[in-house]
């Protein structure tokens, strides 16, 4: 049976965990506090506005929120973060509005994932953070989210990512004390992660392993926090005939699309997009290959994804992608779009948004295009992370491509954006998600030693989801205990 984290494991462990928060002063946030800001004690708000938003200061796991002021020091919280984009730039009537994931500590959403997966192992009794070290295999962000997780927490951080990810990633995570392994292979080369674990898993007793495809907490921190942020965004910007008509994510590891699991309570016809690359097809055409797209891994399908609740699957070419992030962030493609009748306010924030972002936006154009959606439509996807993490991509880029110039801007942006067809996009029927599912026994029976019942249970037990999504409610009952065992929210 699919485990339920929702009782104390271990006493003893758990004991040593509570003394060790009391001595170094961390305070569990709850999911409810990283879905509404609000509910944060006003003890800890004030010493916040002291606190940069990437400082490493426990107090800063308090915002692990889409509800960040957009600044780098001293903000406190506010509306969710979000852009809304033009027609001038996306060439349809209906309305994109992006989620920004920039505003999170690290820079990146996947922080508030990583904490969904580890926390509720320190408040169950699982994790020891005087011995155990915390493993995060990842394509990217979610190692950079769990390696600063970690610090805060205190916790030693084993990183793994493909070694041929931006070194952007590599810096950062060797400033910030965690051990790096890089893995061969790119953003496709998933598998040579897990290879790395089952090392780990024999080698090494004292390591942890959060492998985020697999772990509830990741889909469970986004149903309950990202997913009530899209609702409010959505009711922020809607008119009085507007309708939610889709929300499209990336699968890499299936945690972000999970919020369209929640939205699925609050608006039933909504479609569900999940995005991915053309040159990888996985979803689309149970393919292989490699890609560009920084942020979403594949070759294969994540335990933690519902697939039943997947309702369209997009391919998009990374090389759109690649030609766009430099209309996006060079001045000349930002002298086109203000040329062509784009607010110069929303160009100077088209940095916010990274590739696998622009992969996000391009699978909603196609979504409207296909759907012959209207200017009532509203479609919410997400901006994983900014263009800050690619600055050595755009490096490249001119390095094969040489300087940047105005035609060039043009041509990209009408043959990449404006000229988005609705080509390589599946509706699923329930065949099409049986058989998107029944590709996990590969990955997770086979290979990852899963017991096919689970499998099958994920896919025939109506029940479960729910119950699997319910889970932070326990967890936030949890988390109080151990700040009341702590007491230092009382000593505040």
């Amino acid at each position: 049976m699919i485990p339920i984290t929702d009782k104390v494991m271990d006493g003893a462990i758990l004991q040593k965990a509570i003394d060790r928060y009391r001595e170094k002063g961390i305070i569990l946030p709850t999911f409810a506090q990283m879905q509404n800001p609000d509910l944060v004690p006003d003890e800890i708000k004030k010493k916040l506005q002291s606190i940069g938003l990437w400082d490493l200061h426990p107090l800063n796991l308090f915002r692990l929120t889409w509800k960040n002021e957009p600044k780098a020091t001293g903000g406190l919280f506010g509306k969710p973060n979000y852009i809304e984009l033009p027609k001038s730039l996306t060439g349809i009537d209906a309305r994109i509005v992006v989620m920004l994931g920039k505003w999170f500590p690290t820079g990146a959403h996947k922080v508030g994932a990583a904490y969904g997966c580890l926390a509720p192992r320190i408040i169950t009794g699982q994790f020891d953070p005087t011995y155990h070290k915390a493993v995060w295999p990842s394509t990217g962000n979610y190692c950079r989210g769990g390696a600063f997780d970690s610090y805060l927490m205190d916790v030693t951080a084993v990183a793994i990512l493909p070694e041929e990810m931006s070194k952007e990633r590599f810096t950062w995570l060797k400033e910030i004390g965690a051990e790096v392994i890089a893995t061969p292979g790119c953003e496709s080369n998933v598998k040579e992660i897990y290879d790395k674990c089952w090392e780990i898993r024999r080698t090494r007793k004292d390591c942890m392993i959060f492998n985020q495809f697999e772990e509830f907490g990741n889909s469970c921190w986004h149903y309950e926090v990202t997913g009530h942020a899209v609702e409010e965004v959505f009711r922020n910007v809607a008119g009085k005939n507007s309708k939610l008509a889709a929300y499209i994510s990336a699968t890499g590891s299936a945690g972000t699309i999970a919020a369209g699991d929640y939205l699925r309570t609050q608006f039933p016809f909504i479609k569900v997009v999940a995005s991915e690359a053309l040159q990888c097809p996985t979803l689309l055409r149970n393919g292989f290959g490699g890609h560009r797209i920084e942020g979403i891994g594949d070759k294969h399908v994540p335990w933690i994804h519902n697939v039943r609740n997947t309702n369209v699957v997009t391919a998009i070419d990374d090389e759109d992608c690649m030609r766009l992030l430099r209309v996006f962030n060079e001045k000349e493609g930002h002298d086109y779009l203000t040329g062509n009748g784009v607010d110069k306010e929303l160009i100077s924030k088209l940095n916010i948004v990274g590739i696998s972002g622009i992969a996000n936006i391009l699978s909603a154009i196609k979504t409207a295009k296909h759907f012959e959606l209207t200017n009532e439509d509203v479609l919410i996807t997400i901006a994983t992370d900014s263009a800050e993490m690619y600055g050595s991509r755009l490096e490249e880029l001119t390095s094969e491509h040489g300087k940047y110039s105005l035609m060039q801007a043009a041509k990209d942006h009408e043959k990449c954006m404006m000229g988005t067809t609705v080509d390589y996009m599946k509706e699923l029927r329930y065949e099409d998600q049986l058989a998107i599912h029944n590709l996990k026994y590969f990955t997770w029976v086979e290979q990852q030693g899963m017991d096919v019942e689970d499998l099958r249970q994920l896919w025939y037990d109506r029940h479960l989801w729910p119950k699997i999504f319910s889970q932070p409610a326990r967890w936030d009952e949890l988390i109080n205990e151990f700040n009341d065992k702590t007491g230092l929210l009382k000593s505040l």
